[in-house]
């Protein structure tokens, strides 16, 4: 079987690193699974760029000004929209050609527009789109937030400013995948990472009548067996807290600020016995200048980094306001650290509350930072009762439901069914 796989990059954003390890898995399997990409990092024959740079580049920019003259010419949301209105003509490609499955996934920032999307449906393949986000079912937005309009048809987009109205381009990008989605003799199957997802797609009016498919990202796994202990792996318990970008507005770190303020006043022996550790990038380094517990920050790190960092810290701590299946939590568990995270998203196809983690009901900043706290000192005491025995228990359920090679064996099911 051949299958190619198509992202924006091998290695940028957490799509892209899902969709290489996916990738891997595949051809471990035995099949000939290859990447086309726009952004190559990996030095890998399997991986190849899409386009020329000119033209990749021309295709970034082309719909980027679009949606700059659509927004007010407004900077901050430039890039929390995405309109697919230009893109490369991949059909001709090829490995496109070759391919018994095309799998697409974050195709965004130019790489495919929904024109060059109706051409490869046009080519006659099964197509399996796995969503990242909330794009497939929103106009133009990846994260619908509080907005309820991408439920019917979009207009009046928040994230328009003074250019937003009833037929604005959030409503005419939802009619162009309307369309797209309801060609006739479409074989596109959707895939969402998580059960959150899937209920969202069965929510919006695009996807409420497709096919949609659970199938969760793939993480690799140690093969070796981990020494785990009970209590905290060093003199104090070590609570993880990172992203890509820290303070980005949906991470929801005034949430996780607010916890350890809530810690130090309401568990005081706790708070004391605790130092916190974030990681990523920062764009406002006072954003993270007020935490209530004692706090290092150590930028942006390697995957390597990251790792070591898990293989010594205690529990791993989420507080986004959206998140289709959160990296940090799966590899946290894996590692030996306990999650604490809230209910806003994925969170609940990877944490068994107070089984192997700890979810947090979202109520608005304060309540939800109380539960989180209150999280943080649940799984202090589960450390110190029974440590090892919770490890174990975390690292059996993460390597069971997403290591590479059951994720592999879902997506080949899927491939079989859709063929056939």
């Amino acid at each position: 079987m051949r299958v190619v796989i198509i992202n924006k990059s091998d290695s940028t954003g957490g799509a892209a690193v899902v969709s290489y390890r996916l990738m891997e898995a595949l051809c471990d399997a035995g099949v000939d699974a290859r990447m086309l990409v726009a952004e190559r990092l990996h030095d890998d024959p399997r991986v190849e760029v899409a386009a020329s740079n000119p033209r990749l580049k021309a295709s970034f920019l082309r719909e980027r000004l679009g949606i700059f003259l659509h927004n007010g010419m407004n900077r901050d949301t430039l890039f929390k929209i995405d309109t697919a209105s230009c893109g490369v003509p991949l059909y001709r490609h090829p490995w496109v050609k070759d391919a018994d499955v095309i799998c697409l996934n974050w195709i965004n920032q130019g790489l495919l527009g929904i024109g060059d999307i109706r051409r490869l449906l046009q080519l006659g393949k099964p197509v399996v789109w796995t969503m990242h986000d909330m794009w497939n079912m929103t106009g133009v937005c990846h994260h619908a937030c509080e907005c309820q309009r991408w439920r019917q048809s979009c207009g009046e987009c928040p994230l328009l400013g003074t250019r937003k109205g009833p037929k604005d381009i959030s409503a005419s990008t939802w009619q162009r995948k309307h369309r797209l989605y309801n060609l006739p003799g479409n074989r596109i199957h959707f895939v969402a990472v998580s059960h959150w997802l899937e209920d969202k797609a069965a929510e919006s009016g695009l996807l409420a009548n497709q096919d949609v498919s659970v199938i969760p990202n793939a993480f690799h796994f140690d093969d070796a067996e981990p020494e785990f202990s009970d209590g905290f792996r060093g003199d104090r318990c070590r609570i993880l807290f990172g992203a890509a970008r820290l303070d980005d507005t949906v991470k929801g770190l005034p949430i996780m600020v607010r916890a350890t303020e809530i810690l130090a006043s309401d568990y005081p022996d706790i708070a004391g016995n605790c130092e916190l550790v974030t990681f990523g990038n920062v764009k406002n380094p006072d954003s993270i200048a007020h935490f209530g517990i004692s706090h290092t920050h150590r930028g942006l790190l390697s995957p390597d980094e990251t790792r070591k960092l898990y293989g010594s810290g205690d529990i791993v701590v989420s507080t986004s306001l959206y998140e289709t299946l959160p990296g940090t939590l799966v590899e946290g568990q894996a590692w030996g650290c306990v999650p604490v995270a809230t209910d806003r998203g994925g969170q609940r196809d990877i944490v068994d509350h107070q089984r192997t983690g700890y979810i947090a009901h979202y109520d608005g900043v304060e309540n939800t930072a109380r539960d989180i706290a209150r999280g943080i000192a649940y799984a202090y005491g589960e450390l110190q009762k029974n440590g090892a025995a919770l490890r174990h228990a975390m690292l059996s359920s993460a390597r069971s439901r997403f290591s590479a090679q059951s994720v592999a064996a879902m997506y080949l099911d899927l491939f079989a069914r859709i063929q056939g």
